[in-house]
């Protein structure tokens, strides 16, 4: 990148450079061209050679010239576009554009006793030559914003293996003893007859056998099954609640919607919401509420999880799903970061940071496709 801008500046540079002196040489040529003009119109030298001025007007092809008397007054143009030129609207158009742009060069006849002026504007490829340089800039950066894309894309690819690897070397290593201790329950129940502390143990065994299926799932198509919104919301809600402080009251509103029924991967959604509401409970300090909503949003459905804690900075809504942005100590930055995915990805829906005002509460909605 460093390289592509030092060759946009020296190419800059150099290509003003070479528009400087062919302005130099034009001029140079309309001086020329005012000079054989002056000694045509010169009518008492009729014995001069008149075939080298005749050549340097009529070979003049490619610079504009508009030809005036001493007040101004045009007697006669040259490659101007002879269509468009017979508009005497377009002519003075272009004759303020030369007035404007150049000094006109003073032709003296007949020792000063006539005057006429030569008008000018740069050529085509003057003017082709000028816009180069932005063109060529406008080239590079092309290629520095590919490059960096390009770049950007691979080391999302690589975080992704990392990802994928990290969550299915998880799900391995837990699918061993998730097995050996189902088992040791089993034989608790059978011949200990511990069957309350077995039970209890099962459940806690469920719970995990629930989060290596999440796990394995990263990296892979999940599928989406009809599934009732609510029922996996409450499930996930209920979770929450016996897991959290009292003093801490989670309320679920499905505002019409009880027979919800949507494409979603139940063990990957309740996730996303268990990772939601236990940052909501981690930004709430001491007592407080937490609510969960259904709401009508056209071609989605829309869930609002909504705390009175104390709210995220405007600057940080979008850079709070990336992976490592936490406020916690020992928090690693990852419940969102996977949210998000699952939701976007894997759902085709949309998560993000609807309202949030510091000291006041935040409100994360989750889009999910009907």
């Amino acid at each position: 990148m460093a390289i592509a801008v030092v060759i946009s500046i020296v190419s800059l540079a150099y290509s003003n450079y070479l528009v400087e002196k062919l302005s130099e040489q034009e001029r140079q040529r309309v001086e020329l061209y005012a000079e054989a003009t002056r000694r045509f119109a010169q009518t008492t030298n009729m014995n001069e050679d008149l075939t080298f001025v005749s050549e340097v007007i009529t070979k003049n092809e490619n610079i504009p010239v508009i030809l005036t008397d001493e007040n101004d007054s045009i007697i006669s143009h040259k490659n101007l576009n002879e269509e468009r030129a017979k508009n005497k609207d377009y002519l003075n158009k272009r004759f303020q554009e030369m007035k404007e742009n150049h000094e006109p060069v003073i032709i003296d006849i007949l020792n000063g006793k006539i005057q006429r002026k030569v008008y000018y504007d740069d050529s085509t490829l003057l003017n082709m030559l000028f816009w180069f340089p932005f063109v060529q800039l406008g080239v590079f950066s092309v290629f520095v914003f590919m490059a960096y894309m390009a770049f950007s894309s691979s080391r999302r690819a690589e975080q992704n293996r990392v990802w994928v690897g990290m969550s299915k070397e998880t799900a391995h290593q837990l699918g061993t003893p998730i097995s050996s201790l189902i088992a040791w329950v089993e034989l608790m129940k059978v011949e200990m007859k511990c069957n309350d502390y077995a039970e209890e143990m099962s459940q806690d065994l469920k719970r995990l056998e629930t989060i290596v299926e999440r796990f394995s799932k990263v990296g892979a198509q999940p599928l989406l099954k009809q599934t009732s919104l609510t029922s996996s919301l409450n499930e996930a809600i209920e979770y929450m609640k016996r897991r959290t402080s009292n003093r801490i009251s989670i309320t679920f509103n499905t505002n019409g919607f009880e027979n919800a029924v949507i494409p979603l991967n139940k063990a990957l959604f309740s996730w996303v919401i268990e990772n939601v509401i236990k940052n909501s409970v981690d930004a709430i300090t001491g007592e407080g509420k937490i609510q969960v909503d259904i709401l009508d949003e056209k071609k989605h459905i829309a869930v609002d999880i909504t705390d009175n804690g104390k709210g995220i900075p405007r600057t940080k809504h979008k850079s709070v799903f990336q992976p490592g942005i936490t406020s916690k100590q020992r928090g690693w930055g990852l419940g969102l970061s996977l949210a998000k995915r699952i939701i976007n990805e894997y759902h085709r829906g949309n998560i993000f940071v609807k309202w949030s005002e510091p000291e006041k509460g935040t409100t994360i909605r989750i889009l999910l496709n009907r």
